[in-house]
């Protein structure tokens, strides 16, 4: 795999296939990034299209203080947001649909109860998920599935953790929330994957 370096280096010579290849890496998170911010598909394609004429316009300004792939998200937020304001549709990234911060992570009739010997105690733990029923497709298909009901701040952070491998500092800085901020959202989201994943793996079993 190329370094950034190596990456900006053949951008800005012109090499067409590695911008190709770059495009083919993030296009699919980039859109799913913008339509969070703008009305439909057809606008977010819009978005990003005009995220990557802005890339290919500043190359030369690039000065490396971010990862390339921040610099393009950055780039890309800056002109949804201006887009949504131009729609009266603007919602900063912090202001996105997610329940407020007393939104348990974990479903609460997993504990005891109070007035047991000892309240707020798991009453059993959770169990690990089965390594070869997650590779199934009906599984990793209920996954998507799963993912894809989220809120959209739990849902734009759990895809770029999980599904494209950002670290927890890319993330910060391509979305502009705290460290803190970002593996509350993670751990809401996970939660809620993996509630569904077991609600599926129970329904299989026989009664």
């Amino acid at each position: 795999m190329r370094s950034d370096e190596e990456t900006l280096a053949a951008l800005q010579r012109g090499e067409e296939r590695v911008f190709v290849e770059l495009v083919e890496q993030h296009q699919a998170l980039m859109l799913r990034v913008a339509s969070r911010y703008v009305r439909n598909r057809a606008v977010a394609e819009e978005v990003v299209q005009e995220t990557w004429v802005g890339v290919l316009n500043g190359l030369r300004s690039f000065e490396g203080r971010a990862s390339l792939k921040t610099w393009i998200f950055r780039i890309l937020t800056n002109r949804a947001i201006s887009r949504a304001e131009r729609e009266g549709r603007a919602v900063p990234f912090s202001s996105l649909g997610d329940p407020g911060p007393d939104e348990p992570a974990v479903d609460p009739d997993r504990f005891r109860p109070e007035g047991d010997r000892w309240p707020g105690g798991w009453k059993c733990f959770p169990e690990p998920l089965p390594e070869e029923r997650l590779l199934e497709r009906e599984t990793l298909a209920l996954i998507d599935s799963a993912i894809a009901e989220l809120p959209d701040r739990q849902h734009l952070v759990i895809t770029m953790r999980d599904v494209d491998g950002w670290s927890p500092e890319e993330v910060c800085e391509a979305l502009e929330i705290s460290d803190g901020n970002q593996r509350i959202l993670l751990h809401r989201a996970r939660s809620k994957v993996r509630a569904a994943l077991e609600r599926h793996l129970e329904a299989e079993v026989p009664a």
